[in-house]
């Protein structure tokens, strides 16, 4: 047990220093992948070294190839970082190794995924009757909540898909605007609905889903169809018009299913709630954890108005499991059996921020997108793509190649890291600002090095 101690006192130092020193080291990586590989990849040692000795190999292994995402001046992908009580509360659960299965498995994990589930609902506006489920990450948000999907729409014309399978079952048909997320894409490959079931439909110049071009989509379509909404939009974090498009998807006996990954949490906000007007109107809704609420990875939430259709399509059962219908089963909601109880690091979360934390969390970061982007608009042979609207914006510089370049020259800097993206046919630079560590003090320095990587390409070209 002493060297179990000693180990996990050794890990919590090395952890707090990578934290404590986020502001002091280069937000990028600094060691290439030959260089990770060779200290990585040796012989498989006969003899184990002991807890201490491997864990101090794996440290010294990733030295200069992790990069800095939990900190406030990392703006590449909406990625957010742990907040304090979420990451002691996921040591924790690493600690107890509870396996989230049901109820009876534990308890503690079962109803703190409970009560945190419900909670998430009242904060997010959603139906209190809606099902939910603690699931990896938007990802199998999306997959959990289309099987749901599937099940339902199949249901309703007298097929029963949990059993028979989709061979010879009606074609279920997905409508989405063009600029839908990879993982939507994915979500239809596994639950076997494939790309080619996918109708797309040209967004507006804001960027979001045209109500005559979805109304028409589905009326040439002949059978059951799942409509694709957006609460932010991956690089403009655009918001379609719930309002007005859901109800077009109800005429047509479609399922609306919602991706907020991150727009969601807009909700949250009284200040931002306007742009989910309606959202409470659709039947499926997917978001993350490890994005606004900062929770570690990996988090996501899939929550399903159908609990009927929810359930029918994630239930399972074998004989060496205890039925217990006064009790929730996480297995009865989940995609996954044996799985992390991820109800505690979201249950911390939420206890820590409460309402009014989670609401200036949102604030924050938006106002923080804002002036980054407003500040690099202001430099020379800078263009803003995208004002935010919420906390994703868009800026390029000059044209493609000055643009990876600058981007190239910020990254190598340290200073802030930020990622190209590809819109309406131009590279760009994407603005995400999402964490809760980014202050006032991240956006200054994070403008000063696009600055100052501007100013060196241009001494260049003139030389």
């Amino acid at each position: 047990m002493n060297d179990t101690r000693e180990t996990l006192m050794f890990a919590a130092e090395r952890a707090i220093e990578f934290l404590e020193g986020l502001d002091r080291r280069p937000v990028g990586a600094i060691a290439d992948g030959d260089e990770l590989r060779a200290r990585f990849e040796q012989r498989l040692p006969d003899a184990g070294a002991g807890a201490r000795r491997a864990v101090e190999r794996l440290v010294a292994a990733v030295d200069g190839g992790l990069l800095g995402m939990p900190s406030g001046r990392f703006f590449a992908w909406v990625i957010g970082g742990a907040l304090p009580s979420a990451l002691a509360a996921d040591w924790l659960t690493s600690a107890w190794g509870q396996n989230a299965a049901m109820f009876a498995s534990s308890p503690a994990a079962s109803i703190a995924e409970d009560v945190a589930g419900a909670w998430l609902k009242e904060l997010l506006l959603l139906p209190s009757t809606a099902s939910f489920a603690f699931v990896t990450g938007c990802q199998m948000a999306h997959v959990t909540c289309l099987a749901a999907a599937r099940n339902a729409l199949l249901r309703a014309r007298g097929w029963d898909v949990e059993t028979r399978g989709l061979s010879g079952a009606p074609h279920v048909a997905i409508v989405s605007s063009d600029r839908r997320h990879a993982s939507l894409e994915k979500a239809v490959r596994l639950l076997g609905f494939g790309t080619d079931s996918v109708h797309y439909v040209e967004p507006t110049e804001r960027e979001v889903l045209a109500p005559e071009a979805l109304d028409a989509a589905l009326r040439g379509i002949d059978g059951p169809a799942i409509v694709a909404l957006q609460a932010g939009d991956i690089n403009t974090g655009a918001f379609d018009d719930f309002r007005t498009v859901v109800p077009i998807a109800k005429k047509y006996s479609a399922w609306a299913h919602v991706d907020g990954a991150f727009g969601l949490w807009a909700a949250a906000s009284p200040r931002h709630r306007h742009l989910v007007d309606g959202i409470e109107l659709a039947d499926s809704w997917a978001t993350d954890g490890h994005k606004y609420l900062s929770v570690p990875f990996d988090c996501g939430y899939a929550f399903v108005r159908d609990a009927a259709a929810h359930r029918a399509a994630m239930s399972v059962s074998a004989p060496y499991i205890a039925a217990d219908a006064s009790r929730r089963d996480e297995i009865d909601w989940n995609p996954e059996w044996s799985r992390r109880a991820r109800g505690f690091a979201t249950y911390a979360a939420l206890v820590e921020l409460g309402r009014a934390g989670v609401a200036d969390l949102v604030v924050r970061t938006c106002r923080y997108a804002n002036e980054i982007v407003t500040a690099l608009g202001a430099l020379p042979e800078t263009e803003v793509l995208w004002q935010p609207i919420l906390n994703q914006g868009l800026v390029r510089f000059v044209d493609d190649r000055r643009t990876e370049a600058t981007i190239e020259r910020v990254v190598a800097s340290g200073e802030a890291f930020f990622a190209p993206t590809t819109w309406r046919g131009m590279r760009a630079m994407r603005v995400s600002v999402l964490n809760w560590r980014t202050t006032q003090a991240d956006v200054r320095r994070a403008v000063a090095a696009v600055a100052a990587a501007l100013e060196r390409e241009a001494v260049e070209v003139r030389a």
